[in-house]
């Protein structure tokens, strides 16, 4: 056989396998487009289900409309705050001044956070010294800390962004600390024989291996944050997200209260999708799937 007749079993594996390489990445595709098109229609079908029967069942006095109110009173109120504002004023300026709030906090605390966490993890004399008062500080309900806040700093901004800050610092700090600890030993010796100071290792090899430990506590600290906004204005504020579940409940407004939770949900949900897609962007390089 000359070495130039390339042998046809041969000659259709090599037409053949591209093409099926094709064709299964196509399938894998459109399974995936089928499974996110059926999970979001199952979402949608459950939302509606839950709130048709909690329509139903206040409508029909099974359950008390005044105690749990009922999704089309709830949207009232929305559209109240929408069109006409608040006692406080616009609905998006009561927002704001909660988000603004819950960022601020939430900033502090996760950089406070990250900062003790990759130090007492990099310092094992430093972790042993302040380990049990971080424990013990790390016991105490820290929602309870808000009405000494409120002594503190008063009514204002200041009291809410503190309540934040505490709430969001345990959790980044421990993912933080963790992340640190678990360092993979064979890169820091390699850093450290390739002439590589502490500052470097730490900047070089640490941080970026403790990225996605940190990344995994931000996903549930903003939530924390907001907790920590909402808390304080609901002891004491004068506008803001709690300032209006505080006076729905004053008013006996069911409705008023369900309203702002969902508000409160809405934005919950909106930082979730921008964090999500940040960690996306930042860990590209991870893979997402078999590719068998």
């Amino acid at each position: 056989m000359s070495p130039d007749v390339m042998p046809e079993a041969q000659i259709a594996l090599t037409v053949t396998e591209p093409g099926n390489k094709t064709d299964r990445a196509h399938s894998r595709a459109r399974a995936a487009r089928r499974r996110k098109i059926a999970v979001m229609a199952a979402r949608v079908l459950l939302l509606v289900a839950v709130l048709g029967l909690w329509e139903a069942l206040s409508r029909t006095k099974v359950i008390d409309a005044f105690n749990f109110s009922m999704p089309s009173k709830i949207w009232d109120q929305i559209y109240t705050w929408v069109m006409h504002g608040t006692a406080q004023g616009p609905l998006g300026e009561q927002i704001w001044y909660t988000l603004y709030e819950a960022l601020l906090g939430w900033i502090l605390g996760v950089i406070a956070g990250v900062v003790f966490g990759i130090t007492l993890g990099r310092i094992t004399f430093l972790a042993d010294v302040l380990g049990p008062y971080i424990k013990v500080l790390n016991s105490i309900p820290r929602i309870v800390l808000a009405p000494v806040f409120m002594i503190w700093f008063g009514l204002g901004p200041a009291s809410k962004v503190a309540s934040a800050v505490v709430l969001v610092f345990f959790p980044v700090f421990f993912n933080a600390f963790q992340g640190a600890r678990e360092v993979d030993r064979n890169l820091v010796s390699n850093a450290r024989i390739l002439g590589a100071s502490d500052r470097r290792v730490t900047l070089q090899v640490v941080i970026p291996s403790a990225t996605s430990w940190i990344f995994t506590s931000l996903h549930v600290s903003f939530g924390f944050a907001l907790i920590g906004a909402i808390v304080g204005e609901y002891i004491g504020a004068t506008k803001g997200v709690g300032m209006l579940i505080s006076q729905s409940q004053g008013t006996f407004n069911t409705a008023g209260v369900y309203a702002a939770m969902v508000i409160l949900a809405v934005v919950a949900l909106a930082a979730e999708g921008l964090l999500t897609f940040a960690e996306r962007r930042i860990f590209r390089w991870k893979p997402t799937g078999s590719d068998s």
